[in-house]
């Protein structure tokens, strides 16, 4: 015969429910809630491209200590535990590091995020003139919904490599006197056929155009006075031609800044969240790190979006070859086994966004198995698509290890998966840095409405993500 107790006393101490952070913060914390929030704004609206969000990185880390990988190899500085150092990879990934007490060899504690977002690029000769409209031609680039992008303010954002050499950066339609672009979309009074496709296939890649000019060029005796008028205002205000842009690259982003959510401001609601929340919170954890008796690693990858691939992808050897130049520098000689040993004595969390459960759509999600926002930092034990395809899937021994850090450091965390298992899926670089032997296990922040022009973090489960990556530099 079963033994009687008190239901009550034995459903709490057998049981768990994911713990709320609003219901658990202290009047300390939550100025410090309120005080990132705005600073992570900032961070948003200084950080629309790779390139912006690395230049930012970089500014940060310098005024922190950080010396550049380069200028310690050029002019031999000692390198010493509690030594800082950032390495940048052609503007659009950087890794930093701060040098541990224990040697290389024997591991880091690695934080990786990812510093792309979905976005609509420019083709290499975009400018057309048609019926009186200037228009540039697009490619959209990584998982984007077509629908979302059309009657949104735009804002262009971007590098030129002129003829001569020099770089020009240009941002047009982020300051207020600025004019934004526009993609246009059909009246709903003449969207007969439009409303009768699939969502997908109602706003075609190639439909993506962006409206940019309709004023000729006062000449009467030429043609294109439009596309001409367009090129003679970027030509007196850059220098450019339509060549340059050839050897450009321009995106197309969300105009405008982000901003508080919701009527108590408890949310925050911008462009590019996944995955520039986990490059926030990743690096001014990294920035607030001391010595660590392991050294400490933020790193920060381009091309997430699109397969990680290119030579500033995960999938370089970039990563790579800044940790074999540390170890040359930190040991008396260097050799490929130190590498790969450091390599696979690592522990990594990759740092990656979630979708939260969305009451809107409650069908496509495993409400049991669900991160929520307001719930703190997330772990994702699996990510891929339906039969776990393309996943890291982290081992239990390691899931332990990081539920103990965050148990003994009081961080409220939650675990969660992306939907339900027939509906989709998706990936993130856990599993490139898990090829080299690493533990590695996704951990970050969960977002409504991912991928979209403006998504949603809770500035709770912001909090709570720094405060995990911090114990994790701290005791992993």
């Amino acid at each position: 015969m079963i033994k009687k107790t008190d239901g009550k006393a034995l459903q709490e101490k057998l049981t768990h429910k994911w713990r709320n952070v609003w219901e658990e913060l202290e009047d300390s914390q939550l100025d410090i809630v309120k005080n990132m929030g705005e600073e992570y704004k900032i961070f948003l609206d200084k950080g629309k491209t790779e390139r912006e969000v690395v230049s930012n990185i970089v500014k940060m880390a310098e005024e922190n200590g950080y010396v550049s990988l380069e200028s310690i190899i050029k002019k031999k500085i000692k390198v010493v535990p509690g030594t800082k150092i950032y390495a940048n990879n052609k503007d659009k990934s950087v890794a930093m590091f701060i040098i541990g007490k224990e040697k290389i060899e024997d591991g880091m504690n690695i934080i990786a995020s990812h510093v792309d977002s979905p976005r609509i690029d420019l083709k290499q000769f975009p400018l057309y003139e048609q019926d009186g409209l200037g228009l540039l031609k697009t490619h959209y680039y990584g998982g984007v919904k077509k629908y979302q992008w059309v009657t949104l303010p735009l804002s262009l954002h971007g590098v030129v490599i002129k003829s001569n050499g020099e770089k020009i950066h240009i941002t047009i339609g982020e300051d207020e006197k600025d004019p934004v672009f526009f993609i246009t979309d059909l009246l709903p009074h003449l969207a007969k056929d439009q409303m009768e496709k699939k969502m997908g296939e109602g706003i075609t890649g190639e439909g993506l155009n962006i409206l940019f000019g309709s004023i000729p060029y006062n000449d009467s005796e030429i043609s294109e006075k439009v596309k001409l008028n367009i090129l003679n205002i970027l030509n007196e205000k850059y220098g450019i031609m339509e060549q340059d842009f050839t050897t450009a690259e321009f995106e197309i982003v969300p105009a405008g800044k982000a901003r508080d959510v919701g009527i108590d401001r408890s949310m925050i609601g911008g462009y590019g969240q996944d995955d520039r929340v986990c490059v926030y919170t990743s690096l001014k954890s990294m920035l607030d790190t001391s010595t660590p008796n392991r050294t400490a690693v933020a790193l920060f990858s381009d091309k997430e979006e699109v397969g990680s691939l290119g030579n500033t992808g995960m999938e370089s050897r970039f990563f790579e070859n800044a940790v074999a130049e540390i170890i040359n520098l930190t040991e008396e000689s260097y050799n490929e086994l130190k590498l790969k040993r450091a390599l696979a004595n690592s522990k990594v969390l990759s740092a990656d966004t979630v979708g939260a459960f969305d009451p809107n759509y409650p069908d496509v999600l495993d409400k049991r198995n669900s991160p929520f926002l307001g719930k703190g930092i997330c772990l994702v034990k699996y990510t891929g698509a339906r039969g776990k395809s393309s996943t890291n899937d982290a081992n239990s021994e390691y899931i332990s290890e990081i539920r103990k850090i965050f148990n003994n450091n009081n961080i409220i965390w939650q675990m969660g998966e992306l939907g339900k298992v027939d509906q989709g899926g998706g990936g993130t670089i856990a599993y490139i840095l898990a090829n080299y032997g690493a533990e590695v296990v996704d951990c970050g922040v969960s977002l409504l409405s991912v991928h979209g022009p403006f998504e949603i973090s809770s500035k709770a489960d912001i909090y709570m993500t720094y405060e995990g990556y911090k114990a994790f530099y701290k005791e992993a």
